[in-house]
């Protein structure tokens, strides 16, 4: 996989991906992978790779074909032949419309198959918001995380704003399964919030057209006092 721009991870969101939206550092997804294209560009600078640089950032899962996994294909009105759909311009490892002398195919794999080159992960297909409440400093970060990851993956991303995040641990009000009511417990950090008891909302609020931050759940960090090394 194609190293990405901070640390590896199983799912991104969205925005995430939005902000690597430059030729130098380009990201792009499509049916639910995440790739980072920026080696690619670099070495097909021209024209082929401005669709790609115009996406950067984006998902570009409309350009091709969920059952097939390749671009989209019509027929031409003009001669009646199949070839690649790209109204968006012909983009790179898409061969010419017509047979061309000099159309170089020695890059192997397009970079749309070539998923141990150029992925680095999957797109999360829903994310939510939570609240991290630092009981030892009364500090309260918000932050947008994938509902498919784990908690221990959560975690990770908390150490961007606390560097000794895995010298905590992590408590939170959920729902008892053998009953109506709530306890505060602690969190299982291979499990995910759903899975912990603390489950998204959000459709709930939606289906209700209440505002979906009217209620977002708060995790509480509990300080060990061993001062993990991050």
């Amino acid at each position: 996989m194609a190293p990405p721009r901070g640390p590896l991870r199983r799912y991104y969101t969205p925005y995430e991906v939005a902000t690597h939206n430059t030729p130098d550092d380009c990201w792009v997804s499509f049916l639910g992978g995440v790739y980072n294209l920026t080696a690619l560009i670099k070495a097909n600078q021209g024209i082929l790779a401005a669709p790609l640089i115009a996406a950067a950032g984006q998902d570009i899962s409309h350009w091709f074909d969920p059952a097939t996994k390749e671009p989209k294909r019509h027929i031409c009105p003009a001669t009646h032949i199949e070839r690649f759909y790209t109204p968006m311009g012909r983009f790179i490892h898409v061969p010419p419309p017509e047979p061309m002398c000099d159309w170089d195919t020695s890059f192997g794999l397009p970079w749309w198959r070539d998923a141990k080159k150029y992925q680095i992960g999957l797109l999360s297909a829903r994310t939510r918001v939570i609240r991290v409440r630092n009981v030892l400093t009364d500090q309260e970060d918000q932050i947008e995380v994938p509902c498919e990851e784990k908690l221990v993956e959560i975690r990770e991303r908390y150490l961007d704003l606390n560097a000794h995040a895995k010298s905590y641990t992590w408590k939170a009000l959920v729902k008892d399964p053998n009953g109506d009511t709530h306890v505060f417990q602690e969190l299982d950090l291979n499990l995910t919030l759903e899975e912990n008891g603390v489950p998204d909302e959000t459709p709930v609020f939606e289906d209700h057209h209440v505002p979906a931050d009217y209620y977002i759940p708060v995790l509480h960090v509990y300080w060990n006092d061993d001062l993990t090394v991050a």
